[in-house]
């Protein structure tokens, strides 16, 4: 008896490192303050009287975060109304201002792209790929929400049907004040985020 609690008390203890980090999983965005592609400048309290903001990573020249673009601004179309208020932020080092501007006319983005210079914010998001999204409570700066747009896009795949709308269907959670299961969230399909060395 005495051998299976040591066991048992070994095995939980092994096991609270993996249990603390799928806690970190949704961590709290840190205030802001930084210029969109336009060189307007936007701070997270210009947004506290919305009931949320969606966080989308952009990156230029990614192939998927290419393709999502027109299934983001469908869901920007169908939510703004509803006190959403739609972002994307760039935190990519090899992506300047020009880049971003350049690819935003191409793409025809209507939404702020804020530039994470110092990746200060990706990196308090947790970010790792392109085309991730995060739902934050602007005012708690707690993060709600965060993987993929939908299950249309893949590495090297298309699909022509969408089986899950994973934004749509945690907006509508969130809406009712009732909270995301992330386990039947998948990884965000995308780039890499490269950062600095910290």
């Amino acid at each position: 008896m005495k051998m299976f609690t040591r066991m048992l008390t070994i095995t939980l203890l092994s096991l609270a490192p993996m249990l603390a980090s799928a806690d970190d999983f949704l961590k709290t965005m840190k205030d802001f303050e930084l210029v969109d592609h336009l060189g307007a400048t936007h701070k997270l309290s210009d947004y506290e009287s919305k009931e949320y903001i969606v966080m989308y990573v952009h990156g230029s020249g990614c192939p998927i975060a290419r393709l999502s673009v027109p299934s983001y601004l469908a869901v920007r179309d169908d939510y703004a109304s509803k006190g959403i208020e739609f972002l994307m932020i760039n935190a990519s080092i090899q992506d300047d201002i020009p880049r971003i501007q350049k690819e935003a006319t191409e793409f025809n983005i209507n939404f702020p792209i804020l530039k994470d210079e110092d990746q200060s914010v990706a990196r308090s998001l947790g970010v790792e790929r392109t085309a991730e999204v995060f739902i934050v409570d602007p005012r708690t700066r707690e993060v709600l929400f965060r993987g993929p747009i939908d299950d249309s896009l893949g590495y090297e795949a298309q699909r022509a049907s969408v089986d899950h709308t994973y934004l749509r269907d945690a907006l509508d959670t969130v809406l009712k004040g009732e909270h995301v299961n992330m386990d039947e969230i998948p990884d965000s399909k995308g780039c890499l985020v490269g950062f600095f060395f910290s």
